[in-house]
Order: structure tokens, then C-alpha cells, then sequence
């Protein structure tokens, strides 16, 4: 009988919040095109915290450093890479007519929802 198992390696669950030194490895790990789930397997974190580096909204000096780290490791890489903050793409709401899923529930007789 053929058993398969996973390729993957298990996710690193860490309980430590994540530092600079992540936040450079982190933009590093962008620019390789590494998958953001494996980025999320390794540092174990929520995956808004990665758009928080890559918006600059945490550890804004980490683009920085990390594209002196990234130069020094891959040249030649430098320049065929975009390097640019991550950029929110709006989103309009539901059209006008569009039937709501949850737009109102009703209230039972225990005063919840």
C-alpha cells in the first residue's frame, strides 16, 4: 500500500512577537518571491503583521536595511526586483440592489443575535 506524506514542513509556531531582524528577513523573503504561507509557516504570526512591515507601518527602517542586506546577497538580483511598499488595492461595497448575506439578523428572545 502507497503511503503519501507531506513535503511541507510542520509551522513553526513561535510565541515571541516578531523584531527588526524578522521584519528585514521578512521583506527579504518578498522580493525571492517566497510564498506568503510559507512566510507565515516559518515566523508563525498573524498574516496582517506581514503587511504591517510591508506597508511600513511597523518597523519602517527595516526596508532599508534590508535592501543593503538583499544588495549584498544577491546582486544580481538588484534592480529586477520590486522593491515598493505593498499597496492596498480599494475595494468598492456591494452594488446598489445587491442582496446583503448578513445585512440584518434578526434578535431572539434572549436579546442575542
Amino acid at each position: 500500500m502507497l503511503t503519501l506524506s507531506s513535503p511541507e514542513a510542520q509551522p513553526v509556531v513561535t510565541d515571541r512577537p516578531l523584531a527588526e531582524a524578522d521584519a528585514v528577513d521578512i521583506w527579504i523573503a518578498r522580493w525571492l518571491k517566497v510564498r506568503r504561507k510559507d512566510i507565515l509557516a516559518r515566523y508563525g504570526c498573524d498574516p496582517r503583521r506581514l503587511y504591517d512591515i510591508w506597508e511600513g507601518k511597523r518597523f519602517p527602517s527595516s526596508r532599508a536595511k534590508a535592501l543593503d542586506k538583499f544588495a549584498k546577497l544577491h546582486p544580481d538580483l538588484n534592480g529586477h526586483v520590486d522593491t515598493s511598499h505593498h499597496r492596498r488595492i480599494p475595494r468598492p461595497g456591494p452594488a446598489e440592489g445587491q442582496a446583503m448575506l448578513f445585512e440584518r439578523l434578526p434578535i431572539g428572545r434572549n436579546g442575542r443575535r
